[in-house]
């Protein structure tokens, strides 16, 4: 009679670079989970990410940082921790490694990795449809496999002979199809009836930097004139809300904008508007159907490097799935307090093209819903001991 052979657990490293990248990586995990329950998950992992079981071995706040100049600032401590990842990697052999999305830091660790016979997935598809599109050669030499969010992203890597699934965005499976804002109102204590504008500067410690004061003197300039009007900014950490206060304080007559630690989704349902920094707040934003302004501001010599390599004439996701302009986009120079507030207070008074915008955000919702779990699992599960 033979030994009784037992099936080990599957060891899967991860990497998210982001808060966006860590609530991706925290529906990833529970969706390997609900069928491979005893898979263990470690890499750089952020808080929702650790919550669903994932152990980090780094803080992800590391990798948190954007734009060629804020990049070069922190490039040897980066660098320092892939090699050390890398090496540990190498040595512990786990069963796949997945990165989710800050494509610099996990395509050349994914390339190292497959090299030496490690299973690679890359989970969410760097932007090379908006510029760059030459790092499709990178990515073909360091994915085994590539998950993909948006529908048009995967005839790119068809053509190009790279495995890939489209698996929607797990946003659009958890947010509900009709939002209610009268009940998000009354769960944050908001009033009823007052004009709400929500107002998401963005998750990085950088993006406040350089939106915080922004966001205060548009609200500013828009209560002078509409006193009714309330604000409410959700803000990612502490660091971050330390940064907002700030801005607000050194306003010489601070607009009636309420803080508050997390909530995005209830802050954007309970709003009837939104300023929103460019990134997956603009999708967030647009699953929950709430029109929005996009704004965005990087340092000067980045935003000069990147429009040298710029596809689209579009920053916000909302206007890139549609591929025409739905919601109105002021960065960089156009940033100013004066024309986002006029943009505001413009969308908040034409109920026509608000109902517009919202027609545009629900069929974006149905194609974004894909029982995305599911298809993740898909894929993910025959690399895995488990399948």
């Amino acid at each position: 009679m033979g030994a009784l052979v037992t099936k080990r657990a599957p060891r899967i490293a991860i990497v998210a670079g982001e808060a966006s990248g860590d609530l991706l990586g925290s529906h990833l995990i529970n969706a390997i989970k609900a069928r491979c329950p005893d898979a263990q998950f470690y890499g750089i992992a952020g808080p929702k990410m650790m919550s669903a079981g994932a152990k980090s071995l780094y803080a992800m706040e590391k990798l948190s940082v954007s734009g060629y100049v804020e990049v070069i600032k922190h490039l040897p401590e980066l660098l320092g921790i892939r090699r050390q990842l890398k090496k540990q990697l190498l040595a512990d052999k786990p069963d796949l490694f997945i990165g989710i999305d800050a494509p610099d830091f996990n395509l050349s660790l994914e390339a190292d990795l497959k090299a030496s016979g490690i299973p690679t997935v890359h989970y969410v598809s760097p932007s090379i449809w908006a510029w760059r599109g030459g790092r499709i050669k990178k990515i073909a030499k360091a994915v085994s496999h590539i998950l993909v969010v948006f529908p048009f992203e995967a005839a790119i890597y068809q053509r190009a002979g790279i495995p890939v699934t489209y698996v929607g965005h797990p946003l659009a499976d958890t947010l509900p199809a009709a939002p209610d804002k009268e009940a998000a109102r009354e769960r944050l204590k908001l009033p009823l009836n007052a004009p709400i504008i929500a107002l998401l500067p963005g998750s990085r410690v950088g993006e406040l930097m350089q939106h915080a004061q922004l966001f205060v003197e548009t609200a500013q300039l828009i209560q002078a004139h509409h006193p009714q009007i309330r604000f409410i900014v959700p803000l990612i950490s502490r660091a971050t809300r330390e940064i907002f206060a700030g801005a607000l304080s050194a306003c010489p007559h601070p607009p009636n904008i309420q803080i508050m630690i997390g909530h995005a989704d209830a802050v954007l349902t309970a709003a009837d508007i939104a300023l929103v920094a460019s990134g997956t707040a603009t999708l967030e934003a647009a699953l929950l159907k709430r029109p929005m302004v996009i704004t965005y501001r990087v340092p000067k010599i980045t935003a000069y490097l990147m429009r040298k390599q710029a596809y689209l004439p579009w920053v916000g996701l909302p206007n890139i799935l549609a591929n025409r302009d739905v919601v109105p986009e002021l960065v960089q120079e156009n940033a100013t307090a004066p024309k986002l507030a006029d943009a505001l207070v413009a969308l908040l008074e034409n109920k026509s093209q608000r109902a517009e915008i919202e027609a545009e955000f629900t069929r974006q919702y149905v194609a974004l819903k894909q029982n995305t779990a599911e298809k993740m699992a898909a894929a993910i599960l025959p690399f895995l001991p488990c399948a």
